[in-house]
């Protein structure tokens, strides 16, 4: 897989988290675990798709 089409996979990806977690904070009884977790979930594709549009390895970054 190209280093582009993966970036367009995560983003769609990205993409449903949102939709997902606007319906779920759209029902009148919440789901706060489930809503904790698709926010967690979009870290994480937020943080994979930054490293590929930078160029930046999970090896490379400094912890601070």
């Amino acid at each position: 897989m190209s280093q582009s089409s993966h970036l367009a996979q995560l983003e769609r990806k990205h993409r449903a988290l949102d939709d997902e977690l606007r319906n779920e904070l759209a029902h009148a009884a919440r789901n706060e675990a489930r809503i904790a977790s698709i926010k967690r979930q979009k870290l994480v594709l937020k943080d994979q798709i930054t490293r590929l549009r930078t160029g930046k390895s999970h090896e490379n970054r400094q912890l601070h």
